[in-house]
C-alpha cells in the first residue's frame, strides 16, 4: 500500500512510478466488466451467450462460468458485497445476478434510457450513468428509482459516476470525438464544483476519452484514459499525480477497471480494437 504523509492536516499519497504487473488472465473475447467479491474475480466477456468467468484472487485459476442469456448488450458490471450480487448494465436495463445460492438467479429492471457504467454507493444503492440524456439515476437493489440528477449542458457524454462519502460525485465524460474530456466533482444538485482536464489531448495532464474510474478509500481517483492507452491517478483535489498504467504495459486499449483497495490491486480490461469494434480482450492485474 502506498504510504501516507500528513501535511498541514491533509494526507498526501507518496507514490512511485507506474504500477507493476502481477498477473494476466487468459485472453479471450472482449472484456466489458471486471469486479471482485469474496476472494473471487468476475470477468464479463461479450459472447453469443453472455458469459462471466470466475477466478480465484490468489491463484487466478478459473473456478466456474456463469451464463446470462437474457442480456444482449453489455456496458459495465459491478459487485455489491452487502446484497451479494452483481449488477450488469445493458439493453436499457440493469440485470441483477444474485450469488447467494449455488444456482444463480438473474432478474432485471428497466432504466428507460441508454445506461453506461455502474457503481454501488455506501448505502448499497446502484448509480447508473445515462449518457444520451445526461442523467445520473439511483436505484435500490430491487430496481426502485430513488432519484435522478440532471447534469449541465457542458457535461457531454457522461460515462461513469461514483458517489463519495461526502455525498458529492466523481464523474468522467467525453468520448467519440467530443472536444472536451474531463473528470468532474459534481455536487448533489448536479452542478460541476471543479474538474480536471479540458480539451482532449495526449499531454501528461490531458485526457482523451476517460471511460471508467475507481476511487480508493483516501479519495485518489484512477481513470481509464482510453484513447491515450493508459490509466491516470488523480489526487482527491483532482490534480494530476502520475500515470499508474502506461501505454507500454498494455497490449491494446483499456476499457474498464476495478480497484481492490485492501490488496492494492488494480484490474484493467485491455481490449483489442480493430477500427470499428473490440475483437479480443484480457485482464491485467497491477500492484498499485
Amino acid at each position: 500500500m502506498s504510504p501516507l504523509v500528513e501535511l498541514l492536516g491533509y494526507y498526501v499519497c507518496v507514490v512511485s512510478a507506474v504500477g507493476q504487473v502481477l498477473h494476466t488472465l487468459p485472453e479471450g473475447k472482449d472484456v466489458w466488466g471486471v469486479t471482485s467479491l469474496d476472494n473471487l474475480v468476475y470477468v464479463f466477456r461479450r459472447k453469443s451467450s453472455q458469459q462471466i468467468s470466475v477466478y480465484d484472487t490468489d491463484s487466478y485459476r478459473l473456478q466456474r462460468r456463469i451464463n446470462v442469456s437474457t442480456l444482449h448488450a453489455i456496458a459495465d458490471m459491478i459487485a455489491c458485497a452487502y446484497n451479494h450480487c452483481l449488477y450488469i448494465s445493458g439493453d436499457k436495463c440493469v440485470h441483477r445476478v444474485s450469488l447467494r445460492d449455488v444456482d444463480v438467479h438473474v432478474t432485471k429492471w428497466p432504466v428507460y434510457d441508454v445506461c453506461v457504467c455502474l457503481s454501488v454507493t455506501d448505502t448499497h444503492s446502484v448509480l447508473v450513468t445515462c449518457d444520451e440524456v445526461r442523467k445520473i439515476k439511483e436505484f435500490t437493489t430491487d430496481g426502485k428509482l430513488l432519484r435522478q440528477i440532471e447534469l449541465p449542458q457542458d457535461v457531454v457524454s457522461p460515462l461513469h459516476t461514483i458517489q463519495l462519502s461526502s455525498g458529492e460525485f466523481i464523474l468522467c465524460h467525453g468520448y467519440g470525438g467530443d472536444p472536451v474530456s474531463r473528470v468532474c466533482l459534481i455536487g448533489s444538485d448536479g452542478q460541476v464544483v471543479k474538474s480536471y482536464g479540458g480539451l482532449a489531448g495526449s499531454g501528461s495532464q490531458q485526457m482523451n476519452a476517460p471511460f471508467h474510474m475507481a476511487v480508493d478509500r483516501n479519495g485518489f481517483v484512477f481513470v481509464v484514459d482510453h484513447n491515450n492507452y493508459r490509466v491516470l491517478l488523480l489526487s482527491p483535489a483532482l490534480t494530476y499525480v502520475r500515470e499508474v498504467v502506461s501505454r507500454e504495459q498494455l497490449k491494446s486499449t483499456p476499457l474498464r477497471l476495478f480497484l481492490d483497495d485492501d490488496r492494492r490491486r488494480l484490474y484493467v480490461a485491455d481490449n483489442q480494437w480493430d477500427g470499428d469494434r473490440y475483437t479480443a480482450g484480457r485482464v491485467i492485474v497491477f500492484s498499485v
